[in-house]
């Protein structure tokens, strides 16, 4: 087998050189025309490498062919910024204003390139294809559930498909794992309570929604202490609330915005019947009537256990047995679950925390940074998550 690490030497100041542009000039959902236009240069480069653009809008598939017959992996990068302003001070903060790279997708990009880079040099040990995945609109439009409708995971078919992303609270050097469920459904709420205005003197003369809406926060509340499963996570946020216009004047109507996470289909639905029934009710017992609309977001993501567990194995051969740490559940979403619901896979954290005991700065924080440190951790990791997916790996994954 080729020794990975002069390789991954070799392509690590380019692969830095490319988050530091991707992060300086970032871009929101499904706008990543540059993004994936350097990405697709990158790659076209490569020997024996075939590129397709434009795939649900912004996104890129590349596929590299094995010199071996064998199963087809699938590695996959989201490559969209958030739209809020960085506050990092590096010489190579977002040029683009109220838009940063403060989820890390700079470097999730980074390390898949140069995984592509480094596997492409070693085809001739390469038993199968591998499938590189750079999709748009992870933070906000389901790219990954439109990716996989256009092909990701198909032609070749993928036998399992493999994702990083950045983790503050892990060190670099270290990734976390989980099997089973590993990230909520994300579930938007909307609700606009009715009632009635009238003079703020005169409150007894209307249907006040403001104070129903305070009351609806607090019943709202209740529904994961008293109504769902105490031993299933599950959370209930209200994150907006808008009414009203001016000091003396009580609205008509009030809106509550939030959001519904839960890590299964059974708590998504009763957590969703407990809103519906908890917000009517309560603007009925004031008077006022509450309309209820729940969005659906993305599914829970639920790891593959010999997936999840192939990583784990990976991690520890390559990185050392104390740098594999078993990820907790996170009530963050993520769309990497359309894959999951496809193709038995894993994502992984890769850790990016370089605080050294400081606070740690967290991901969607405007300080956050993707550390150049953890590059070439994620590229080792999918480059030996892919060249040590053997013929065994791939029956457990097929029965």
């Amino acid at each position: 087998m080729h020794d990975l690490t002069p390789l991954i030497a070799e392509a690590l100041p380019s692969l830095v050189s490319l988050r530091h542009d991707l992060h300086q000039h970032p871009e929101i959902a499904f706008q990543e025309h540059a993004t994936a236009a350097r990405v697709a240069a990158r790659l076209a480069a490569l020997p024996g490498m075939t590129v397709r653009t434009g795939v649900a809008g912004t996104g890129v598939f590349a596929t590299l062919d094995g010199d071996r017959p064998g199963p087809c992996v699938a590695l996959r990068a989201d490559m969209d910024a958030l739209p809020m302003t960085e506050e990092t001070g590096l010489p190579y903060a977002s040029r683009v204003p109220g838009c940063a790279h403060a989820c890390g997708h700079d470097g999730n990009v980074a390390c898949l390139v140069g995984a592509a880079v480094v596997l492409a040099a070693i085809r001739d040990e390469l038993r199968g294809p591998v499938r590189f995945v750079f999709q748009p609109a992870e933070e906000n439009g389901g790219g990954g559930r439109l990716v996989c409708e256009a092909g990701a995971l198909e032609a070749p078919p993928a036998a399992a498909v493999f994702a990083l992303h950045a983790w503050a609270e892990l060190p670099v050097g270290t990734i976390g794992v989980r099997a089973g469920p590993a990230m909520a459904s994300t579930d938007a709420i909307d609700i606009v309570i009715h009632g009635s205005g009238t003079h703020a003197a005169s409150p007894h003369r209307g249907i006040d929604p403001i104070l129903v809406a305070a009351h609806m926060i607090t019943a709202l509340q209740s529904i994961v202490s008293r109504n769902l499963d105490p031993a299933q996570p599950a959370v209930i946020t209200i994150a907006r609330v808008e009414a009203g216009t001016t000091y003396n004047v009580i609205p008509d109507r009030a809106t509550l915005r939030g959001t519904l996470r839960t890590m299964s289909a059974e708590m998504r639905v009763q957590a969703s019947d407990a809103i519906r029934r908890v917000a009517e009710h309560t603007a009925e017992a004031f008077g006022a009537r509450a309309e209820v609309r729940l969005t659906t977001g993305y599914p829970a993501l639920v790891n593959d256990a010999d997936s999840a567990a192939h990583i784990a194995r990976v991690g520890r051969a390559v990185l050392g047995t104390a740098a594999v740490r078993e990820q907790p559940v996170s009530l963050g979403g993520e769309d990497f679950a359309y894959y999951l619901q496809r193709v038995p896979g894993a994502l992984w954290r890769i850790g990016a925390d370089t605080s050294d005991g400081a606070r740690v700065v967290p991901l969607h924080s405007s300080r956050f940074d993707f550390p150049d440190a953890a590059i070439p951790v994620g590229v080792r990791m999918h480059c030996e998550a892919v060249r040590r997916f053997d013929a065994g790996m791939e029956r457990v994954i097929g029965q």
